[in-house]
């Protein structure tokens, strides 16, 4: 049986990673965090304190950014030129930094490569901005989960604080709406849901239920293989 190509889209803190990663496990899939892979490169830029105006510079290390994703006991582990740098991209500055990395086409044009070699045999959950609209027009299965603004920075919230970071609630929400009207508003790729994709407002909906409605989509993709 052919393997499927899943896409999940949506806004940050809509649940993406948590389902993607459930259903991948239970298909038996590549997960492929698209975020991550921008966060890598974002932390490059800061590491070499590259200025984003700097075309020719951005263009050098973009050309030689190799980004890997590895599964290591049920942990996405992220490699950046073979360096592991999977606790270095989570923090607050590194997000607003990717979001702002990704608004720029020539990085968005590389990623896009990288991404589409990886889920280039099928058999991947990928979940971003642009995966069902852009990395993946043709995939099988598009999701479009949402959730509200607050409810969503009360999860990035939670997030951090169990990370060990000092966080303030009302700055979270403040980061997420702005984090919101950089993606939805950008010229290249923005967030949006592709007309085929099937929205889930993941607000009042715990993980299991949408994993669940998801799952019941991909078994009828199956069945009409």
């Amino acid at each position: 049986m052919r393997k499927l190509i899943i896409a999940i889209d949506g806004p940050a803190g809509a649940g993406k990673s948590t389902v993607a990663k459930r259903l991948a496990k239970e298909l038996g899939y590549t997960y492929m965090d698209t975020g991550a892979m921008y966060r890598a490169f974002a932390w490059r830029v800061m590491e070499e304190r590259i200025d984003l105006g700097d075309e020719k510079e951005l263009e050098r290390i973009l050309k030689e950014t190799r980004i890997e994703l590895m599964e290591d006991n049920g942990r996405l582990r992220v490699f950046l030129n073979g360096l592991d740098v999977t606790d270095q991209i989570r923090t607050p500055e590194l997000s607003q930094m990717a979001s702002k990395v990704s608004t720029l086409k020539m990085v968005r044009k590389r990623m896009v490569e990288l991404q589409r070699a990886i889920g280039f045999q099928g058999g991947v959950v990928a979940e971003g901005r642009d995966i069902g609209t852009v990395v993946f027009p043709g995939a099988d299965v598009k999701i479009y989960l949402d959730a509200s603004p607050r409810e969503r920075a009360r999860r990035r919230f939670e997030e951090l604080k169990g990370q060990g970071k000092e966080v303030i609630l009302v700055e979270t929400l403040k980061e997420m709406d702005e984090r919101d009207r950089r993606d939805k508003g950008r010229a290249v790729a923005p967030l949006c849901k592709a007309e085929d994709a099937i929205v889930i407002d993941s607000t009042h909906f715990g993980v299991n239920g949408v994993v669940e409605r998801i799952m019941k989509e991909i078994k009828n993709k199956m069945a009409i293989q």
